[in-house]
């Protein structure tokens, strides 16, 4: 083993420089430049998006994240979705039916449209590689750093915990690995999580200076910033599976037709569309226009002066029509928990052989022995 310190650079804890920090405007025209590269040549691109097992995923999801992977899977981006089950424990004691979840979100996957023969799904538990390069990529960063990341600070306010872990603290370092791992070159994200993805290509730089040897061994990824709308739940507050407010995709006719009816709207009679003032009842109208393909001041025209009654009504019969090819595949691949188990592993396969291959490059480049 080379006990040899490396060189570093004076300023290799300095934060980024101002050029190399995606705000959210640098994030939003890179996006809307990424986007027209994107219809060029799609094959040059390599995705990294999943979730965290920890319930259904739900209409705020589907509109906010998953149609949006099928569209990038569908023209031809390299896609892996990482089910991020090691993730759960970042602000909870142990993680509740862990099994049960994963194969709901394959579930879910597969219903909406996620083909294993072009994206890749796999668990964090299952890639020992990725979380291998854990201990590395925190050396290059600062304690101060980590501590002043402000979605880091949101997230423990918001925590259900009295105390949480370190986990918490390094739960950017974490994604980092998720999304260099497999070099991913885009990552989708909302506004909130630029901070996150920022440690990432920070990450990425110095590793690449400290070690590259005048080569890039990583890249640095770009955010692919959502233009996602802004879905309510049923309350009035932020869709979330843990305010038992969102819609499932999971949910049958009759559910959805419940949960609906008891959705929180206004005491004005004539339906509009405005965000501003009426929230609610502008939510409900952007969920029926996403299903119909149309505008919400459109849908909120065809319904006029009928009342809510007429509103829930047309999401109910909206949400219920779109949904419906989607829960009948759901049905039909739940009949088959072989298939979805041969999926994961098939995926983990996939993941674990890229992961080895990246860290056996990382070794290399800091002169370890395997």
């Amino acid at each position: 083993m080379n006990t040899t310190s490396p060189t570093v650079a004076p300023d290799a804890f300095a934060p980024a420089p101002l050029a190399d920090t995606l705000g959210t405007s640098a994030a939003q025209t890179r996006s809307a430049a990424l986007e027209e590269q994107i219809l060029k040549d799609p094959g040059r691109f390599r995705v990294l998006t999943g979730d965290r097992p920890t319930g259904r995923l739900h209409l705020g999801h589907y509109f906010g994240t998953l149609h949006n992977r099928v569209r990038l899977q569908d023209l031809g981006v390299e896609m892996f979705v990482v089910i991020a089950d090691y993730q759960v424990l970042t602000d909870r004691d142990v993680a509740d039916n862990p099994a049960g979840h994963v194969e709901d979100l394959v579930l879910d996957y597969l219903a909406i449209g996620v083909d294993p023969a072009r994206s890749t799904i796999f668990t964090h538990s299952a890639v020992p590689a990725l979380n291998q390069l854990m201990l590395p990529f925190l050396s290059l960063v600062s304690v101060a750093e980590l501590n002043r990341n402000p979605t880091v600070k949101d997230e423990i306010t918001h925590s259900r915990q009295s105390a949480v872990s370190g986990l918490m603290f390094t739960y950017p370092v974490h994604q980092a690995a998720d999304i260099l791992f497999c070099k991913a070159t885009l990552v989708p994200v909302g506004q909130d999580q630029l901070p996150h993805l920022e440690v990432t290509r920070t990450i990425a730089r110095r590793f690449n200076d400290r070690y590259g040897n005048g080569t890039a061994v990583f890249p640095q990824p770009d955010a692919l910033l959502s233009s996602a709308p802004l879905l309510l739940g049923t309350d009035g507050t932020k869709m979330s599976k843990s305010r038992g407010n969102a819609i499932a995709l999971a949910a049958d006719a009759d559910e959805t037709a419940r949960l609906i009816k008891g959705a929180k709207t206004d005491a004005g009679r004539h339906i509009t569309y405005d965000p501003a003032t009426r929230p609610e009842v502008s939510s409900l109208l952007l969920l029926a226009a996403l299903c119909q393909n149309r505008t919400p001041e459109q849908v909120a025209e065809g319904i006029g002066s009928a009342g809510a009654a007429a509103l829930k009504k047309t999401v109910t019969e909206s949400v219920n029509e779109y949904l419906a090819p989607i829960r009948a595949r759901r049905t039909e691949y739940a009949q088959d928990r072989t298939y979805l188990r041969q999926t994961l592993h098939d995926g983990n396969e996939r993941a674990r052989a890229v992961g080895d291959g990246t860290l056996a490059e990382v070794r290399a480049a800091m002169n370890s022995h395997d």
